[in-house]
């Protein structure tokens, strides 16, 4: 499939097994000489000398840069770590960096991809379920800030997407159910079917089992907004459903007590329930929302008060002056913007 983008265009490739031909595919679409992987002490032990391998096979010259697994690799910091690997390496604008990770290394490696040399071309191979179906597509790229997450980044397009779903075999079951809140963001605000889909899943065996359906719904829904929308500035808002109130919550658990689709699911269900009661959402929606979230272990109970997290929503980047741009869903398959006052915004959710 491909993301629409003019000049910017690249294509997703979704295959089982594409990572040991990786190097093949990105030597079709690159003539760098010189490669960096940029990956976590996770993902790097389990994935990278297969990615390292397929590379040199087609003739790059590579270096690897591994980072810690988790958030706080998100930081100012390990980005200026990143830029003296990259320069040590003598990586140049012709040259290709390779994300190999979760959302993490992804943001983190796109934003050295977006800055170092003002500009080099990278390629995003996501290994986990959210990655593949959200963070790898759609070019937006950042760090956190102590303030909040995601404050520091940019708007910068992959020059090819590569998903393998056989990488999903190897996640922790919370991490794979992490990624599946994403997936049921895509139920929620553009298809029923997905939403219907996880409904009848009898477990994690058949879930991995028609992973590849899920991940190319998935994709095709974000690369379409995407396509209408690359800078965020309109539809491609209805993307951030459940993120307002989810981003505070992983601030307030320190980024660790709470994964990012956790988060996004405890803002999903949190505001669906606040608009149900306004009548904006249908009778029994967030009841349905709720079994769904359950059945994958995910959150559905928020243990912050709705004043802390309030300070974390008024960075959000919807902001545009004393109002801001909500997310929400009339029915599941049916999402819309809401601009409100912030001064109104507490009355969006319901923890």
């Amino acid at each position: 499939m491909i993301v629409e983008l003019g000049a910017k265009s690249y294509e997703i490739k979704i295959a089982r097994g594409l990572l040991d031909a990786c190097g093949s595919a990105i030597g079709r679409i690159s003539s760098a000489a010189k490669a960096a992987v940029v990956s976590d002490d996770r993902v790097f032990p389990l994935y990278g000398e297969r990615v390292v391998q397929s590379l040199i096979r087609s003739g790059f010259q590579v270096q690897k840069i591994v980072v810690p697994q988790g958030e706080g690799s998100k930081s100012g910091a390990m980005l200026n770590h990143m830029y003296g690997a990259l320069a040590d390496f003598g990586l140049s604008r012709d040259d290709l960096l390779v994300t190999l990770g979760g959302g993490v290394v992804g943001d983190l490696g796109g934003l050295a991809a977006a800055t170092f040399m003002r500009g080099v071309p990278y390629v995003q191979i996501p290994t986990t379920l959210l990655a593949q179906v959200d963070s790898s597509v759609g070019g937006k790229v950042a760090i956190d800030l102590p303030q909040g997450k995601n404050l520091v980044g940019a708007f910068y397009q992959p020059k090819l997407v590569l998903i393998d779903p056989d990488v999903l075999t190897t996640l922790e079951p919370r991490v794979l159910h992490d990624g599946l809140a994403e997936v049921i963001k895509y139920g929620c605000i553009k298809d029923g079917s997905i939403f219907s889909c996880l409904e009848d899943v009898a477990g994690d065996r058949e879930l991995l089992a028609g992973a590849e359906q899920i991940i190319e719904k998935s994709c095709s829904i974000k690369a379409a907004i995407v396509a209408e929308d690359e800078f965020d500035r309109g539809q491609r808002m209805v993307l951030n459903f459940g993120h307002t109130l989810g981003h505070g919550v992983e601030k307030a658990g320190a980024y660790s007590r709470f994964t990012h689709g956790e988060g996004v699911a405890l803002g999903m269900l949190s505001i669906t329930r606040a608009t149900e009661k306004m009548g904006i959402t249908a009778s029994g929606t967030a009841a349905r929302m709720e079994k769904l979230l359950e059945k994958f272990n995910l959150p559905t109970r928020c243990e912050y008060p709705l004043p802390e997290l309030m300070s974390s929503m008024g960075l959000d980047k919807k902001r545009r002056g004393d109002r801001i741009t909500l997310a929400v869903i009339e029915s599941i398959g049916r999402g819309k913007l809401l601009e409100v006052p912030l001064a109104d915004l507490q009355k969006y959710f319901v923890v």
